[in-house]
């Protein structure tokens, strides 16, 4: 007896689009999968899309599309070369569609982070987006936040004044240092600076054969000065308000100083960045965006 042959399944993809016309970009997004980033192993949201070049073909083969991500991704560290060879396979599997591939990625960047002080540390998470862009060339974005510490230049200001003005209430005569050492570490400091947690939002166009998390993270927050801590004992957080006192800033200033950490690195072709500083005096944020400015870049 004969054996039995599996019957055709239908494609309906193969019809004729009942409406024709091209389109940007076809795929799927929140694609949950593993990847490995310096290392680690940690999960992801992947969004993969080709554009639909030929606008009488009913739709792409997106079961291709997951199965190339599926293969490449899961067992290799992430890297430009690695991404690029995904946007190629993306683009060989449909090559009678499609001109232009695109794949971005959504994960989280885990590192220890040293306490100031103590021999203490704990993990950070940093959120990493990784946009690969593949047609007459090739393009890698990066995304990423850092948070910070602000405190307001002119509400230190303001506290020292009311400080001031307090000392001349309480004395009126000649004291000694005991006197004004005990006063200070007492009622004396009668208003301090407001300060607030912020968050600086990059973007940055790459260039290399790398993933240089580390490298930019560490130029930013060394830039800013006051990153969030992780494990804290007393001593680090004495610590932490020296450092906020030492580097009052208002989020031009972190934009600043952001700006020029960026463009001493050698990686960043281009650039994006705003500092949001999430106001505890009132209810909406004091923003500043700053871009390194090259011709046909990103815009302000």
């Amino acid at each position: 007896m004969a054996p039995e042959t599996a019957p055709l399944l239908p494609d309906i993809a193969l019809q004729a689009a009942p409406l024709t016309g091209a389109l940007a970009w076809v795929g799927m997004s929140d694609i949950e999968l593993p990847v490995q980033l310096d290392g680690i192993r940690t999960s992801a949201r992947a969004d993969a899309f080709v554009d639909l070049a030929r606008g009488d073909a009913r739709g792409i083969h997106m079961s291709r599309l997951y199965l190339h991500l599926d293969q490449r991704l899961g067992d290799r560290s992430l890297s430009p070369i690695m991404l690029r060879e995904t946007l190629d396979e993306f683009l060989a599997s449909h090559r009678d569609l499609s001109t232009r591939a695109r794949l971005a990625l959504r994960l989280p960047w885990l590192t220890r982070r040293r306490a100031l002080v103590s021999d203490k540390s704990g993990w950070r998470s940093y959120p990493v987006e990784l946009i690969a862009t593949l047609g007459t060339s090739f393009t890698l974005e990066l995304r990423t936040s850092i948070a910070y510490s602000s405190t307001c230049p002119c509400s230190a200001a303001l506290a020292r004044q009311l400080i001031q003005q307090q000392f001349d209430v309480d004395f009126d005569a000649q004291l000694t240092h005991d006197e004004v050492r005990n006063w200070l570490g007492g009622s004396g400091i009668v208003a301090t600076p407001h300060s607030q947690r912020s968050t600086l939002d990059v973007r940055i166009a790459l260039d290399g054969e790398s993933l240089p998390l580390a490298d930019l993270i560490d130029a930013l927050e060394r830039a800013l000065a006051t990153p969030v801590q992780t494990a804290v004992k007393r001593e680090d957080e004495q610590a932490f308000a020296r450092l906020n006192g030492g580097n009052l800033m208002f989020c031009e200033d972190a934009a600043r100083r952001a700006h020029a950490a960026l463009s001493a690195l050698p990686f960043a072709r281009d650039f994006w960045l705003r500092a949001s500083h999430h106001e505890s005096l009132h209810p909406h944020d004091a923003v500043a965006v700053a871009i390194k400015g090259v011709p046909g870049g990103f815009e302000a």
